[in-house]
């Protein structure tokens, strides 16, 4: 007697079972567009001039003498538009015809063309502050780029020293932002001053839950919610920074630049203008017989405030 078993039957079994669900790869919380000041009133050409008055300066009078009269000084601040962005894929007929995925694949394009074209504005905005070469921002006597803590590590004190910074600076003290690198929410975790509730009770929220909650920390560190994202840019050319607490020369040329600014809407420290806001363009291409599908952008973005934006440049390490 002779029955149906798995060494005589082969040919009626999958050895490779592919799944009727695509995996999505995990994506990260966009930050930065929103703290930047996006200006409407740039309907052509490709260069927005945005004038700046200085203040007014006081002298000493002396009776019966004549009044000195002053000019004020004024500035040209510039916002060009200098990011033109494309995303395109097509898929062919054949395809098309032969594909399982086919309907899957085809859906994924805009949404992913979209991610992509934001994911390119995120990082640039973010690069736009990241500063050149050892150059420290000083303004008003006070540095606004520094390697952080001790030799480039994050140190609870660098968040009071960007408070002090933006004091300093006459920046209002509402709507406090800091968005840094993963390391520095690793190293804030295990600072083990940051473990004694007894003594800063402040902290709780720290040692039950950890600073972060999703992307958002659900403590706030000496006045700044702080985010963290990994599109913050790389200080390259920065060999030689000063550090916060031993005052010396860091290369944190492979450091990244964490960012310090008050978010209230009249004084953000970024400025820029959405030409062209992503538009999707389909077409059939009957020369190569495929469907494809192009996300275009355009937009230019700047520092326009550099007094609200302190840069501390800290060094990737988690040990």
């Amino acid at each position: 007697m002779a029955g149906n078993i798995t060494t005589n039957t082969a040919n009626l079994i999958r050895d490779d079972i592919w799944s009727a669900e695509l995996r999505e790869i995990l994506r990260e919380e966009l930050q930065a567009t929103k703290y930047v000041n996006w200006r409407s009133d740039f309907p052509d050409g490709d260069t927005l001039h945005i004038p700046q008055i200085a203040d007014a300066i006081t002298d000493d009078y002396t009776e019966d003498a004549a009044v000195v009269y002053n000019a004020l000084g004024t500035n040209d601040f510039t916002l060009t538009i200098d990011k033109y962005k494309s995303s395109g894929h097509y898929i062919t007929r054949k395809m098309e015809q032969d594909s399982y995925y086919m309907n899957e694949l085809m859906s994924s394009f805009v949404p992913k063309q979209a991610r992509s074209i934001m994911e390119s504005l995120e990082t640039d905005v973010l690069a736009k502050g990241v500063g050149t070469a050892n150059d420290t921002g000083t303004i008003n006597g006070i540095d606004h780029r520094i390697a952080g803590g001790n030799a480039g590590i994050i140190e609870v004190a660098d968040f009071a020293y960007a408070s002090y910074a933006l004091k300093k600076s006459h920046v209002p003290q509402t709507n406090m932002v800091a968005i840094v690198d993963p390391s520095v929410e690793f190293q804030m975790n295990t600072l083990s001053q940051l473990t004694n509730v007894s003594n800063n009770p402040r902290w709780e929220g720290i040692v039950s839950d950890g600073i972060a909650s999703g992307m958002r920390f659900v403590a706030n560190i000496y006045g700044f919610d702080v985010y963290t994202s990994n599109f913050l840019p790389t200080a390259t050319g920065a060999t030689a920074l000063t550090d916060r607490a031993g005052g010396s020369a860091v290369d944190v040329s492979t450091g990244k630049a964490n960012y310090f600014f008050s978010a209230t809407s009249d004084v953000l420290p970024f400025v820029g203008a959405m030409r062209q806001e992503p538009i999707v363009d389909r077409e059939f291409n009957k020369d190569y017989q495929r469907t494809e599908l192009v996300t275009t952008a355009r937009w230019g973005a700047k520092v326009i405030r550099p007094e609200n934006l302190v840069n501390i440049v800290t060094l990737p390490t988690i040990a």
